[in-house]
């Protein structure tokens, strides 16, 4: 038996109705249709804790913009698809993304536990990529004979929305692999939903003898309350290094001060700043986008007024290159 505030009812119980969203949050009813066409394309989904987060009537919200479908994501632009990563060609088998020399990402689950709307596995074939358990063994034996790999990054979906059984099956099985050294989760549910963060997640992680590092994904700083911060403090405690992946999008955190607040609020609970990605440009998306000469001089003034580790790299992924792009700061 779970409880109704189980990490496991609040993931299976999120908001995916448009209307109902807007009536929780005493939002303008003229937001509901536009909302529910574009949530046709990709569904709206909402936990609760995320929710309480959400300042209400309030339709600038930088949470809520994180998350209401807009009408303007069914509109084409150009440079914006469905792949924009070209991961399709890295996918040697169901479930492995083979990009960067010695890494390899695993696609958990196609599940999250939250919806953003700039997502850009938004339209990734997940159910061509179920690790079911030929695939399972599969993964394994590529893993196996390739002794150049040396980490195992579990992405999705979010790895985390997957069974502590599974979780605990899949680390045993790649301690096993002697040549992995690093184990990493990227995961927004310690975020969204707290709550997954149980003293059974934590000692999984605590006793495996691969080095565990779980990346965030937190783009403004109003996503950390105290809640939050008690989960990332038990994982700091469980000897866990924690890193964080933003975003820079269009009415979120591109400003400044934005970026100032989510930055010291990260490391205020021992979360280091990581990366600062400029938006892929997925199908469904432009509305969010900065262009890269905007972000860099967001960046160059931010280096103004933190020390060093608190500024993130700022960064693009591009296909077809060996690592992430890191763009350089500019002078104002």
């Amino acid at each position: 038996m779970t409880s109704l505030d189980s990490w496991q009812q609040l993931l299976s119980h999120t908001i995916d109705d448009p209307a109902e969203l807007i009536r929780l949050l005493d939002l303008p009813e003229t937001l509901v249709a536009p909302a529910r066409e574009a949530a046709k394309g990709f569904p709206l989904r909402v936990p609760m804790p995320y929710l309480r987060r959400i300042e209400k009537g309030n339709p600038d919200d930088p949470l809520l913009k994180q998350v209401l479908p807009l009408v303007t994501e069914t509109r084409k632009v150009t440079g914006f698809v469905a792949d924009p990563l070209s991961e399709a060609q890295y996918n040697p088998h169901q479930g492995i993304v083979h990009k960067y020399k010695g890494r390899v990402l695993l696609i958990m689950t196609g599940a999250c536990a939250i919806n953003c709307r700039y997502c850009f596995r938004r339209h990734f074939p997940y159910d061509e990529n179920r690790l079911g358990p030929e695939q399972w063994q599969t993964m394994l034996n590529y893993l196996r004979t390739d002794s150049s790999i040396e980490e195992v990054i579990l992405s999705g979906g979010d790895p985390l929305a997957v069974s502590d059984n599974r979780l605990q099956r899949l680390v045993n099985d790649l301690s096993t692999i002697r040549h992995l050294k690093r184990l990493r989760i990227h995961s927004r549910l310690p975020v969204v939903i707290p709550e997954r963060v149980t003293p059974e997640l934590l000692k999984i992680l605590n006793e495996s003898r691969l080095q565990t590092t779980l990346v965030l994904h937190v783009n403004h700083g109003n996503e950390i309350d105290e809640t939050v911060g008690h989960a990332l403090n038990a994982l700091r405690d469980a000897r866990i290094t924690l890193l964080n992946q933003a975003v820079l999008l269009r009415g979120i955190n591109d400003s400044v001060p934005a970026l100032k607040h989510l930055n010291e609020s990260l490391f205020g609970w021992g979360v280091l700043p990581y990366y600062l990605f400029v938006l892929d440009p997925v199908d469904g998306a432009a509305h969010f986008d900065i262009p890269d000469a905007e972000a860099q001089k967001l960046v160059t003034q931010l280096q103004a007024q933190l020390p060093g580790y608190l500024v993130p790299k700022l960064a693009r992924e591009i296909p077809d290159r060996p690592s992430k792009t890191v763009l350089p700061t500019v002078t104002s």
